[in-house]
């Protein structure tokens, strides 16, 4: 990477890095947070289950408005103000969280959470990228890591509150500080001079859309965006759908599929630790192939196989093997957009209100066929995977 010579950027660079990395770890921290503590909230707060599906429906949606914007604005030139307001509205809405007492202030926090999150957190994303363009893939996987661990901690950081006499408002205040934290040192490190190899953007905002447009007929573009929404089957909505799969269909316990949920969660943290030397000597797409070809043998056998505790370790062997589709396909995604990282947030956001519909095409099909049914269709995404990437 070009740092023309001067320690003193190369060490901002290291230090912007791990504030970077830092950003997502917390972000991750508060989603293992808030999935573990919505029993309580909605104990605390006495919300029914409508209100829950507005909480988590409005400001996805209001947010998904915004973040294309927000990520055309921080390619002509806006970044580092938005990344920094983006840090205190977060925070603020983590102080409207710890101190929400009925459901319009609790929904108040979430409508602001959501597109602060966008500006905070993914553009700390693009701007880590742009610091060194070559290396996306491993430092993606490094950003990966930093939310898995986040992601396992979470819960951790509710069972401390809870054992020491507080309650899930207390985490969230803490976290609040903490957000204050990273911003503040964020906040001495001129970010231009970290990315100072890239050129300075000039073009206005309807270049940018233009751009964002132009982006959007090129086929590697549209591969790696559409691949990123597949592969999540095999991601977050497993994920979604573990617990249940294990109560509905295995017939397991609370704890059981709690458990189920924790194998889950640490074996793709270890996979997400062990990716980061393994990018430095396989090719970020080999591995992927080989990875989604496991992972197509691995998924029906889970599904088949009748005992309860061989499914718990084939869940393991499949969160480690899927660990890295998300950081190699968003590291691609980054290589064919150079100098353009705030549209790739764009353009994932674009793709994202489709794929978001997923969730709920799923839903209704367990609605009206079975969980069963439902669970085979993820199936779909190391299908899509091999047959794009060998084609490619």
């Amino acid at each position: 990477m070009p740092l023309h010579g001067s320690n003193r950027t190369a060490k901002n660079v290291i230090l912007l890095t791990i504030i970077f990395l830092s950003i997502e770890f917390l972000d991750e921290v508060i989603d293992g947070l808030f999935g573990a503590a919505w029993p309580l909230i909605r104990h605390d707060l006495n919300l029914d289950y409508v209100q829950v599906g507005m909480l988590l429906t409005i400001p996805n949606t209001i947010s998904s408005l915004i973040e294309p914007i927000v990520g055309i604005w921080g390619d002509i030139g806006k970044r580092r103000q938005l990344i920094l307001g983006g840090g205190v509205s977060f925070a603020i809405a983590l102080l409207l969280l710890s101190q929400s007492y009925n459901f319009s202030l609790l929904l108040a926090a979430f409508v602001l959470f959501y597109p602060a999150s966008g500006c905070f957190v993914s553009l700390s994303q693009a701007t880590l990228m742009d610091i060194e363009p070559t290396r996306h893939e491993q430092n993606m996987a490094r950003w990966a890591l930093a939310g898995s661990a986040g992601n396992v901690i979470g819960p951790l950081i509710l069972a401390g509150a809870v054992g020491l006499n507080q309650s899930w408002r207390s985490a969230f205040l803490v976290l609040a500080l903490l957000t204050l934290l990273l911003v503040g040192m964020l906040w001495q490190f001129p970010i231009k001079t970290a990315t100072s190899h890239i050129d300075e953007p000039l073009h206005s905002f309807r270049d940018g859309i233009t751009n964002a447009l132009t982006a959007l007929k090129r086929r590697k573009v549209i591969l790696w965006l559409t691949l990123l929404q597949f592969s999540d089957l095999m991601l977050d909505i497993l994920r979604s759908f573990l617990a249940l799969y294990f109560v509905d269909i295995v017939g397991a316990d609370n704890t059981q599929a709690s458990f189920a949920v924790t194998v889950w969660l640490g074996f793709g943290l270890l996979g997400d630790f062990l990716l980061i030397p393994l990018l430095e000597r396989v090719r970020g797409l080999n591995y992927l192939k080989l990875s989604a070809t496991i992972v197509l043998c691995l998924y029906p056998t889970f599904l088949l196989v009748p005992n309860t505790n061989i499914k718990l370790i084939i869940l393991g062997l499949l969160g480690f093997c899927n660990a890295g589709w998300y950081s190699i396909l968003q590291g691609q995604l980054y290589t064919a957009m150079p100098g353009q990282s705030g549209t790739v947030m764009t353009l994932n956001n674009l793709f994202g209100l489709v794929g978001g519909l997923i969730p709920l095409v799923l839903g209704l099909v367990a609605q009206y066929y079975g969980l069963q049914t439902t669970m085979w269709l993820l199936i779909a995404a190391p299908v899509t995977l091999l047959i794009a990437l060998f084609a490619v």
